[in-house]
């Protein structure tokens, strides 16, 4: 199966940085074009929202629950016993690895799109709703295996993840698609054609991003390298299972595999500098944005699409 076009850029970029080329994207372009990405992501959900019933949601916002919860869960013993990292180190990546890559998400969307693969519009709302309980949980594990630390300002932590530029956009977009349904149309040469080109300029300055923290799994060692594949194998599984059971399709099963599969590198690090600052953020960058981000985006996501397609047979 040829390659999606955002991947491609995505290795240009990648290619570019270590090749030492100048090639660079404006800060404020990067930006610009990750709000519009949230933005459109969310739009697009809360238009397809409006025509469902809001009682079906429960079934599938327990599951994305569940699922951000178990993973750090899961991931912080094998950190922390297995990797013999520190407490704060292993519940900051247990953190990022609960919380979601909206970019990865992006691209399993237009995977999902382009191979006219249908899935619910509720898809947006797992984003959001999967983005906040991993990290609290990774923090909270990081915090009590750590005697030596301090008191957690829990309320603070939590505003600070829940007023994040990804969810406020997230949600907000949600809400607006859905509220202004009717009157949406004008919008769409905008947010939905032009969406798949503004993925592919930013996955190349994901590419850039990803060559320039190369370095980083130096210092992250084999260990880490093996936990950044066959985390989002596992979880991956666990989020196909739990999509089936909650009753999405084939295509929203897929999108919420891909989502416990991804790891954050937006919200979580902000996250865990301010309630774990002991952590080493080289090594929670380096296996979430240096391994599983490039695995999930070039092999990942179609493994998952097809794992999904399995369990509905």
């Amino acid at each position: 199966m040829p390659l999606d076009p955002v991947v491609w850029f995505f290795l240009l970029g990648l290619a570019a940085r270590l090749l030492r080329s100048d090639l660079k994207i404006p800060g404020a372009l990067y930006e610009a074009l990750a709000i519009y990405l949230l933005l459109a992501i969310g739009l697009r959900g809360g238009v397809e929202l409006a025509h469902e019933p809001l009682l079906s949601l429960a079934p599938q916002a327990a599951a994305a629950l569940a699922i951000g919860v178990a993973i750090p869960l899961a991931a912080y013993p094998v950190l922390r016993y297995l990797g013999r990292l520190s407490a704060p180190d292993a519940g900051a990546i247990a953190a990022h690895y609960g919380s979601v890559s909206v970019v990865t998400f992006a691209v399993a969307t237009a995977h999902a799109t382009t191979r006219g693969i249908p899935f619910e519009a509720t898809m947006p709302l797992m984003v959001a709703l999967l983005e906040v309980p991993g990290i609290l949980v990774g923090v909270m594990l990081g915090r009590a295996g750590d005697s030596s630390g301090g008191r957690v300002r829990w309320g603070m932590l939590t505003r600070e993840t829940l007023v994040g530029k990804s969810v406020v956009l997230l949600v907000g977009g949600v809400a607006i698609g859905w509220l202004a349904a009717p009157t949406i149309a004008p919008l769409q040469p905008f947010f939905v054609d032009m969406f798949k080109g503004v993925l592919c300029l930013f996955l190349l300055e994901m590419g850039l991003v990803v060559g320039a923290r190369l370095g980083d799994l130096r210092r992250a060692g084999p260990f880490l390298i093996a936990f950044g594949v066959v985390m989002p194998l596992a979880a991956a599984v666990l989020g196909a299972f739990a999509g089936r059971l909650a009753g999405f399709s084939v295509g929203g099963t897929a999108l919420l595999a891909t989502l416990a599969a991804s790891a954050s590198y937006i919200a979580a690090p902000a996250a865990t500098r301010i309630a774990l600052p002991k952590a080493n953020p080289a090594l929670s960058l380096g296996a979430s944005l240096g391994v599983t981000f490039p695995f999930n985006i070039a092999i990942g996501i179609p493994l998952y699409f097809e794992l999904a397609r399995r369990i509905h047979v």
